[in-house]
């Protein structure tokens, strides 16, 4: 039986593709026999299993995006979830809550459920992405809140470094900025 060596660069490949830690990298191409692919699909099962495990976890931290439309009559606010407040100012998770708010910008689904089932550009979902970084990360991640309004003049606010954040619509606004 020969042992696959696994050279210090395809760890690093792995870990720039994935954003999985070293020894996870490491790890599933030992278990590959150097199967890059394969690899890539038992860090993604990793992912998988850490959110499972973690699905019954409160996540009381997080981060609020929001968007309104160039002429003030649409607005959307993600709000993404997650355990701790460190994990909400990792760049991965504040990337993630950026990419989230633009795919529904983009698609405006009417609903967290339609924005979870929204793919993104690299090809997985909303939800697979969220899922992928629970695994990397280590913590549940979820779309806590998901609002998609639209009226005569929508403003917004955000407080306490993007933790909190309302839309708010106006009614008999017409030419009010």
């Amino acid at each position: 039986m020969s042992t696959v060596q696994i050279s210090a660069a395809d760890v690093n490949k792995l870990r720039q593709q994935t954003g999985a830690g070293m020894m996870d990298c490491k790890k599933a191409l030992t278990e590959s026999n150097g199967d890059f692919e394969a690899a890539v699909d038992l860090l993604r099962k990793k992912g998988q299993k850490v959110s499972a495990a973690r699905s019954g976890n409160a996540t009381s931290e997080g981060l609020v995006s929001i968007n309104i439309s160039a002429d003030g009559t649409n607005g959307k606010l993600v709000a993404l979830a997650c355990e701790t407040e460190p994990v909400s100012k990792v760049e991965d998770f504040r990337n993630l809550a950026e990419a989230v708010l633009a795919a529904a910008v983009a698609n405006n689904p009417a609903s967290a459920e339609e924005l979870s089932a929204i793919t993104l550009a690299d090809g997985r979902t909303v939800a697979e992405t969220i899922t992928e970084l629970t695994g990397k990360i280590g913590e549940k991640i979820v779309i806590q809140e998901y609002a998609n309004i639209t009226g005569e003049k929508i403003v917004s606010y955000i407080h306490s470094n993007g933790k909190m954040g309302v839309l708010v619509v106006f009614e008999g606004a017409n030419g009010v900025d």
